[in-house]
Protein backbone atom coordinates (compact mmCIF):
# COMPACT_ATOMS: atom_id res chain seq x y z
CA UNK A 1 0.00 0.00 0.00
CA UNK A 2 1.02 3.23 -0.68
CA UNK A 3 1.55 6.09 1.82
CA UNK A 4 -0.90 8.18 3.34
CA UNK A 5 -1.29 11.62 1.90
CA UNK A 6 -0.81 13.65 4.76
CA UNK A 7 -0.65 16.79 2.68
CA UNK A 8 -4.33 16.98 1.74
CA UNK A 9 -5.81 14.59 4.68
CA UNK A 10 -7.78 17.30 7.63
CA UNK A 11 -5.99 17.73 10.30
CA UNK A 12 -7.74 17.14 13.77
CA UNK A 13 -5.68 19.56 14.99
CA UNK A 14 -6.87 22.43 12.30
CA UNK A 15 -10.20 21.50 12.67
CA UNK A 16 -10.61 20.90 16.64
CA UNK A 17 -12.96 23.54 18.16
CA UNK A 18 -11.15 26.01 20.34
CA UNK A 19 -12.28 26.77 23.62
CA UNK A 20 -14.71 29.99 22.99
CA UNK A 21 -14.89 29.56 19.60
CA UNK A 22 -18.10 30.64 17.15
CA UNK A 23 -20.79 29.37 19.49
CA UNK A 24 -19.36 31.08 22.61
CA UNK A 25 -18.65 34.42 20.62
CA UNK A 26 -22.24 34.40 19.10
CA UNK A 27 -23.43 34.17 23.01
CA UNK A 28 -20.94 37.12 24.08
CA UNK A 29 -22.06 39.16 21.18
CA UNK A 30 -25.96 38.33 22.90
CA UNK A 31 -25.03 39.62 25.92
CA UNK A 32 -23.15 42.66 25.28
CA UNK A 33 -25.35 43.91 22.80
CA UNK A 34 -28.27 43.24 25.12
CA UNK A 35 -26.10 44.93 27.99
CA UNK A 36 -26.15 48.23 25.42
CA UNK A 37 -28.38 50.92 26.46
CA UNK A 38 -31.71 51.73 24.29
CA UNK A 39 -30.18 54.85 22.87
CA UNK A 40 -27.18 52.41 21.41
CA UNK A 41 -29.34 50.99 18.46
CA UNK A 42 -30.14 51.86 15.15
CA UNK A 43 -33.45 52.77 15.41
CA UNK A 44 -33.41 55.14 18.70
CA UNK A 45 -30.09 56.49 17.70
CA UNK A 46 -31.98 59.74 16.10
CA UNK A 47 -33.73 60.14 19.74
CA UNK A 48 -32.68 62.38 22.10
CA UNK A 49 -31.62 61.21 24.98
CA UNK A 50 -34.55 63.62 26.78
CA UNK A 51 -37.04 61.52 25.45
CA UNK A 52 -35.59 58.32 26.55
CA UNK A 53 -34.63 59.52 30.14
CA UNK A 54 -36.48 62.54 31.40
CA UNK A 55 -38.76 62.27 33.18
CA UNK A 56 -40.42 65.61 33.00
CA UNK A 57 -42.05 64.87 29.71
CA UNK A 58 -45.34 63.98 29.48
CA UNK A 59 -44.50 61.65 26.69
CA UNK A 60 -42.50 58.38 26.45
CA UNK A 61 -39.89 57.50 24.17
CA UNK A 62 -43.05 55.40 21.89
CA UNK A 63 -45.07 58.04 21.60
CA UNK A 64 -42.19 61.01 20.74
CA UNK A 65 -43.91 63.98 20.47
CA UNK A 66 -44.36 65.35 16.92
CA UNK A 67 -44.86 68.26 14.77
CA UNK A 68 -45.31 68.14 11.51
CA UNK A 69 -44.20 72.09 10.34
CA UNK A 70 -40.94 73.55 11.04
CA UNK A 71 -40.65 74.96 14.34
CA UNK A 72 -37.11 76.87 14.93
CA UNK A 73 -35.24 79.58 16.79
CA UNK A 74 -32.68 81.82 17.10
CA UNK A 75 -30.62 80.74 20.53
CA UNK A 76 -28.20 83.81 21.96
CA UNK A 77 -27.55 82.07 25.24
CA UNK A 78 -28.96 84.95 27.57
CA UNK A 79 -30.66 82.13 29.36
CA UNK A 80 -29.85 79.25 32.30
CA UNK A 81 -29.89 76.64 30.15
CA UNK A 82 -32.06 74.35 32.80
CA UNK A 83 -34.90 76.81 32.78
CA UNK A 84 -34.80 78.12 29.30
CA UNK A 85 -37.84 76.60 27.38
CA UNK A 86 -36.14 76.77 24.31
CA UNK A 87 -33.13 74.88 25.29
CA UNK A 88 -35.21 72.39 26.68
CA UNK A 89 -37.84 71.90 23.02
CA UNK A 90 -34.21 71.22 21.34
CA UNK A 91 -33.28 68.35 23.59
CA UNK A 92 -37.37 67.05 22.74
CA UNK A 93 -36.39 67.19 19.06
CA UNK A 94 -39.69 70.07 18.98
CA UNK A 95 -37.29 72.75 17.87
CA UNK A 96 -34.69 73.74 15.36
CA UNK A 97 -32.04 76.01 15.91
CA UNK A 98 -31.41 78.23 13.34
CA UNK A 99 -27.51 80.16 12.59
CA UNK A 100 -27.86 83.85 12.88
CA UNK A 101 -28.58 85.03 9.66
CA UNK A 102 -29.94 82.29 8.41
CA UNK A 103 -33.24 82.81 6.84
CA UNK A 104 -36.74 81.71 7.56
CA UNK A 105 -39.67 81.55 5.54
CA UNK A 106 -42.23 81.60 8.04
CA UNK A 107 -44.16 83.18 10.86
CA UNK A 108 -41.36 84.63 13.03
CA UNK A 109 -42.19 86.33 16.14
CA UNK A 110 -40.63 89.63 16.90
CA UNK A 111 -40.28 93.01 18.01
CA UNK A 112 -39.40 94.43 14.91
CA UNK A 113 -42.53 93.07 13.52
CA UNK A 114 -45.38 95.74 12.52
CA UNK A 115 -48.32 93.28 11.96
CA UNK A 116 -50.08 91.24 14.72
CA UNK A 117 -49.99 87.64 14.24
CA UNK A 118 -53.58 86.64 13.03
CA UNK A 119 -55.68 83.62 11.63
CA UNK A 120 -54.78 85.07 8.20
CA UNK A 121 -51.45 83.76 9.02
CA UNK A 122 -52.72 80.40 9.10
CA UNK A 123 -51.73 79.22 5.42
CA UNK A 124 -48.17 80.59 6.12
CA UNK A 125 -47.84 78.69 9.42
CA UNK A 126 -49.04 75.43 8.06
CA UNK A 127 -46.65 75.72 5.04
CA UNK A 128 -43.31 77.29 6.71
CA UNK A 129 -44.21 77.06 10.57
CA UNK A 130 -42.96 79.85 13.08
CA UNK A 131 -39.53 80.55 14.71
CA UNK A 132 -39.14 82.91 17.61
CA UNK A 133 -36.11 84.22 19.28
CA UNK A 134 -34.61 82.58 22.50
CA UNK A 135 -33.02 85.25 24.65
CA UNK A 136 -33.45 87.25 27.71
CA UNK A 137 -36.16 90.22 27.75
CA UNK A 138 -32.92 91.92 30.47
CA UNK A 139 -31.04 91.74 27.44
CA UNK A 140 -33.08 92.12 24.09
CA UNK A 141 -31.12 95.55 22.85
CA UNK A 142 -28.24 93.04 22.42
CA UNK A 143 -30.34 90.84 19.79
CA UNK A 144 -29.05 91.67 16.56
CA UNK A 145 -32.78 91.47 14.18
CA UNK A 146 -31.17 93.20 11.52
CA UNK A 147 -29.79 89.69 10.87
CA UNK A 148 -33.08 87.92 11.79
CA UNK A 149 -34.23 87.92 8.16
CA UNK A 150 -37.92 86.65 7.44
CA UNK A 151 -40.95 88.38 5.20
CA UNK A 152 -43.34 87.08 8.33
CA UNK A 153 -42.18 89.28 11.30
CA UNK A 154 -44.98 89.43 13.61
CA UNK A 155 -46.13 90.79 16.95
CA UNK A 156 -48.08 88.95 19.32
CA UNK A 157 -51.45 90.51 21.15
CA UNK A 158 -51.39 91.12 24.55
CA UNK A 159 -51.24 88.07 26.55
CA UNK A 160 -50.21 87.38 30.25
CA UNK A 161 -47.05 85.09 30.77
CA UNK A 162 -47.76 81.90 32.96
CA UNK A 163 -43.88 80.72 33.13
CA UNK A 164 -42.12 80.73 36.64
CA UNK A 165 -40.50 83.96 35.67
CA UNK A 166 -42.70 86.04 34.60
CA UNK A 167 -46.34 84.73 35.74
CA UNK A 168 -48.87 87.37 35.16
CA UNK A 169 -47.11 89.98 33.73
CA UNK A 170 -48.57 91.14 29.75
CA UNK A 171 -46.23 90.53 26.87
CA UNK A 172 -43.69 88.76 28.68
CA UNK A 173 -43.92 85.13 27.09
CA UNK A 174 -40.94 83.07 27.03
CA UNK A 175 -39.94 80.82 24.26
CA UNK A 176 -42.98 78.09 24.23
CA UNK A 177 -45.56 80.63 25.25
CA UNK A 178 -44.92 82.77 21.90
CA UNK A 179 -45.06 79.57 20.07
CA UNK A 180 -47.77 78.17 21.80
CA UNK A 181 -49.73 81.34 21.30
CA UNK A 182 -48.95 81.64 17.70
CA UNK A 183 -50.32 77.79 16.85
CA UNK A 184 -53.63 78.88 18.58
CA UNK A 185 -54.66 82.00 16.91
CA UNK A 186 -53.03 80.26 13.58
CA UNK A 187 -55.85 77.46 14.31
CA UNK A 188 -53.49 74.87 15.20
CA UNK A 189 -54.83 74.15 18.73
CA UNK A 190 -52.81 70.58 19.05
CA UNK A 191 -49.27 71.79 18.24
CA UNK A 192 -49.75 74.40 20.76
CA UNK A 193 -50.69 71.66 23.17
CA UNK A 194 -47.95 69.35 22.37
CA UNK A 195 -45.37 72.45 23.35
CA UNK A 196 -47.13 73.40 26.39
CA UNK A 197 -47.60 69.48 27.67
CA UNK A 198 -43.95 69.16 27.81
CA UNK A 199 -44.08 71.77 30.60
CA UNK A 200 -45.26 71.34 33.96
CA UNK A 201 -47.40 74.81 34.28
CA UNK A 202 -48.28 74.26 30.64
CA UNK A 203 -51.72 73.68 30.77
CA UNK A 204 -52.00 77.61 32.93
CA UNK A 205 -51.23 79.08 29.80
CA UNK A 206 -54.64 78.31 28.49
CA UNK A 207 -56.16 78.47 31.51
CA UNK A 208 -55.20 82.11 31.65
CA UNK A 209 -55.30 83.00 28.31
CA UNK A 210 -58.04 81.19 26.54
CA UNK A 211 -60.49 83.57 26.89
CA UNK A 212 -58.10 86.15 25.02
CA UNK A 213 -57.22 83.91 22.38
CA UNK A 214 -60.80 82.49 22.08
CA UNK A 215 -61.34 86.55 21.08
CA UNK A 216 -58.65 86.26 18.83
CA UNK A 217 -59.53 83.16 17.01
CA UNK A 218 -62.57 84.80 15.52
CA UNK A 219 -60.77 87.91 13.57
CA UNK A 220 -60.14 87.60 9.93
CA UNK A 221 -57.03 89.70 9.99
CA UNK A 222 -54.24 91.72 11.53
CA UNK A 223 -56.29 94.63 11.41
CA UNK A 224 -58.98 92.72 13.52
CA UNK A 225 -56.83 91.42 16.10
CA UNK A 226 -55.34 94.87 17.01
CA UNK A 227 -58.36 95.57 17.82
CA UNK A 228 -59.69 93.14 19.49
CA UNK A 229 -56.66 93.81 21.47
CA UNK A 230 -57.18 97.40 22.41
CA UNK A 231 -60.75 96.27 23.05
CA UNK A 232 -59.43 93.90 25.80
CA UNK A 233 -57.31 96.22 26.98
CA UNK A 234 -60.10 98.74 27.78
CA UNK A 235 -62.22 96.50 29.53
CA UNK A 236 -59.16 95.35 31.31
CA UNK A 237 -58.42 98.80 32.80
CA UNK A 238 -62.23 99.48 33.19
CA UNK A 239 -62.54 96.29 35.47
CA UNK A 240 -59.64 97.69 37.34
CA UNK A 241 -61.17 101.13 38.21
CA UNK A 242 -64.12 99.64 38.93
CA UNK A 243 -62.64 97.30 41.28
CA UNK A 244 -60.91 100.14 43.35
CA UNK A 245 -64.22 102.35 43.03
CA UNK A 246 -65.80 99.77 45.22
CA UNK A 247 -62.45 99.34 47.34
CA UNK A 248 -62.77 102.58 48.08
CA UNK A 249 -66.33 102.81 48.51
CA UNK A 250 -66.39 99.72 50.92
CA UNK A 251 -63.48 101.36 53.10
CA UNK A 252 -65.30 104.50 53.36
CA UNK A 253 -68.23 102.61 54.60
CA UNK A 254 -66.14 101.17 57.29
CA UNK A 255 -65.12 104.53 58.50
CA UNK A 256 -68.43 105.35 59.36
CA UNK A 257 -68.90 102.80 60.73
CA UNK A 258 -65.91 103.21 63.40
CA UNK A 259 -66.93 105.40 66.29
CA UNK A 260 -65.11 108.36 66.21
CA UNK A 261 -62.85 108.92 70.00
CA UNK A 262 -63.20 112.55 70.53
CA UNK A 263 -67.41 111.90 70.44
CA UNK A 264 -67.67 110.01 73.77
CA UNK A 265 -71.21 108.77 74.08
CA UNK A 266 -72.77 109.64 77.57
CA UNK A 267 -73.89 106.84 79.69
CA UNK A 268 -77.13 106.22 81.35
CA UNK A 269 -75.37 107.28 84.23
CA UNK A 270 -74.22 110.28 83.26
CA UNK A 271 -75.83 113.63 84.37
CA UNK A 272 -74.39 115.34 81.87
CA UNK A 273 -72.17 117.01 84.53
CA UNK A 274 -68.38 117.08 83.86
CA UNK A 275 -66.11 115.50 86.60
CA UNK A 276 -64.59 118.91 87.12
CA UNK A 277 -67.86 120.83 87.53
CA UNK A 278 -68.83 117.60 89.67
CA UNK A 279 -65.45 118.47 92.02
CA UNK A 280 -66.34 122.25 92.24
CA UNK A 281 -69.62 121.66 94.15
CA UNK A 282 -69.32 121.83 98.11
Amino acid sequence: MGKKNTLNAPSSRVNRPRRGGRAQRYKSARTSQQSQPLSSFPEDSAKPSSIIEDDTSNHSSAGRPHIDVPVAMWDFDHCDPRRCSGKKLARLGLITELRVGSRFRGVVVSPKGTLVVSPADKEIVGRDGVAVVECSWARIDDVPFSKIASPHERLLPYLLATNPTNYGKPWRLNCVEALAATFYITGFDQHAETLLSSFGWGDSFWKVNGPYLKRYQTCASAEEVAMMQETIIAELQESYEASRRDKDAARSTEDLLVRNPNHAIPSDDDDGSSPASEGDVE
